[in-house]
């Protein structure tokens, strides 16, 4: 993300500079405005709102969420996630979309969580911390696949479910993928 200039991405395009320019003043502005457009698609599609495209319940759409949230496209989407961190220490608007994110997934993962907790399915005392507490062990490991070793030992791999599952109060395997999937 620090390589992008309004001048490479009007080549790209095939366009004058001067029509990026005019979208959006700065480069900073673009660079935060297509991060967004990327967090805000993984986290539509890897937790949907409820009810929206979803009528599944809290066990199976989390179970669901860690099956998709693994693979060669979680760990691309992953990398713009900490070059986006890195980078929002020196940009400020880039600092305030990270931030409302940051929040946005946290608020639909305590969501879900609550739902969960609403109807049984899940306990906690706490459902924000028990979604902060999933999504930092999320992260860590997004940061270790990062490092270029992407393959763990198959616990390491399953950490964040493990964690789910404690936090949850869940029986060992229950976030595991159901077999139809």
């Amino acid at each position: 993300m620090e390589g992008i200039t309004l001048r490479r991405i009007g080549e790209q395009l095939d366009v004058r500079p001067g029509l990026i320019s005019h979208y959006f003043p700065a480069v900073e502005e673009l660079v935060a405005e297509a991060f967004s457009s990327a967090a805000t698609g993984e986290l539509d599609t890897l937790l949907p709102i409820a009810g929206e495209q979803d009528p599944d319940s809290p066990v199976r759409r989390l179970s669901r969420f860690f099956a998709d949230a693994t693979g060669d496209s979680y760990h691309a989407v992953s990398k713009l996630w900490i070059n986006a961190r890195h980078l929002s220490r020196y940009r400020p608007v880039l600092r305030e979309r990270v931030a409302a994110q940051e929040a946005a997934w946290r608020e639909r993962l305590a969501g879900l969580i609550q739902e969960g907790v609403a109807r049984g399915e899940f306990r906690t005392g706490d459902p924000y911390v028990s979604a902060i507490r999933i999504i930092v062990v999320i992260d860590g490991l997004a940061a270790h696949a990062n490092t270029g070793n992407a393959s763990h030992p198959p616990a390491v791999s399953r950490m964040a479910i493990t964690t789910a599952e404690t936090e949850l109060g869940l029986r060992e395997g229950e976030l595991d993928p159901p077999a139809d999937d």
